[in-house]
Formats: C-alpha cells, structure tokens, sequence
C-alpha cells in the first residue's frame, strides 16, 4: 500500500502557521494530522474548530482532524463543517451505535471516518467497528503531548489489524526514521509524525525518511 506521511501540527510553530504548513505540503507530505484535545479525555487542550478552519484556508492538503475528546458525536460536525476531509474518534469515546451515526452522517458528506485506540486498548474491542471506518488509528503513546517515546507494543497491534483489515492503516507517536520502518513492516501505511517532521532542519529530508 502507498505509504503516506502526515504531519502533525501539534509540533508546528503556531505563531507562523500558515508557513508551516506551506513547508510541509512543498516537502512531499500528504495529508495534515490536526490533534485536537479538550483537556478532559486527554490531560491537553489545543485547538477547536475555528482553527481547523484557518488551517483548511491555509493548506490544499486533506486534513485528518483527530479528535481526543469526551463526547465526539455531540461536535465532530463543527469540525467537518470547518473543513475537516477525514475525522478520526476514539473507541474509547463512542459506543457503537453513535459511530455507526457519525458514520452514516459523514458518507452523506463525503468525508472519512477514523477510529483510534489507546495503548492500553485492545484490537478487540475495535473489531466490531471495523465495517463502519475507513481507516484506524493505532495510538503508539498515550495522547496528550508531543515528543514522547514510542510505546513498541504498538507493533503486535498492527500486525493483529492487518491480518484482518484490508483499508489504511494509521500510527501516531514517537514516530522517527527508526520506528517508521518498524511500523510499516509491521503493517502500518499512514504515519503520523509530529516533532521529528516540525523540528528538522531539513523538512524534505524528514519526510522521505520516514517514506
């Protein structure tokens, strides 16, 4: 499967975004990790979607809005109606039937549908959901801040997903040169990265590394 690179902003310099955003859409990247946290489901606030709307003006890159909240069928239309191409939500947020809503709701709007799970959640408990996403978002730290260490038991969870997944499957945290060969043998094609994108000094470089 075709290898995508999305970088997240939670790394980016905000104070020239738009910027940022130019440089890693000329370095080759392919679409725009945007985490958003509401300091409840994640001990982290970032951002809403008035500045996902901002970044949607500022970039022609799809953007995968990622929401770590409590409650994500209550406002992942504020995000879409931002701008948002791809929404990803927690396992651990919704139950079924509000994801099978959000699903229904965002095929009218042509937009795709994520599901994320936490370190400490097992593949098990996202497999129902599976016929309902189009791709899944393998957590490989626990979410809240950027520049952590990657969590190896990630690894036998993407293995687990590929045997019985067929669609995009998605890493974020602690990803580097090192752990982005380690996911995609394990069976990761869309890696999200974050501080190793945002503070190199070649962004190009950064991105074919990780490719």
């Amino acid at each position: 499967m075709k290898i995508k690179i999305a970088p997240s902003i939670l790394s980016a310099d905000f104070s020239c975004l738009s910027a940022e955003l130019k440089k890693v859409q000329a370095a080759g990247a392919d679409l725009i990790h945007v985490d958003v946290m509401d300091g409840h489901f994640v001990p982290n606030i970032t951002i809403g979607p008035l500045v996902v709307k901002y970044i949607s003006s500022a970039t022609s890159l799809p953007l995968d809005v990622h929401l770590m909240i409590e409650n994500p069928a209550k406002y992942f239309l504020e995000f879409v109606n931002a701008g948002s191409d791809m929404i990803t939500v927690h396992i651990e947020t919704v139950s079924l039937k509000e994801l099978a809503t959000i699903a229904k709701v965002l095929k009218k709007r042509k937009v795709k549908l994520g599901i994320s799970l936490n370190p400490a959640t097992p593949i098990a408990k996202i497999k129902k959901a599976l016929p309902l996403v189009d791709f899944v978002l393998v957590m490989s730290v626990n979410p809240g801040f950027s520049g952590q260490v990657f969590i190896r038991g990630a690894l036998s969870k993407i293995r687990q997903l590929r045997a019985i997944f067929k669609k995009d499957i998605a890493v974020d945290g602690g990803i580097n040169n090192i752990t982005a060969k380690q996911v995609k043998n394990a069976g990761a094609n869309v890696l999200a990265a974050g501080s190793y994108i945002f503070g190199a000094k070649n962004t190009k470089q950064a991105i074919d590394s990780l490719r």
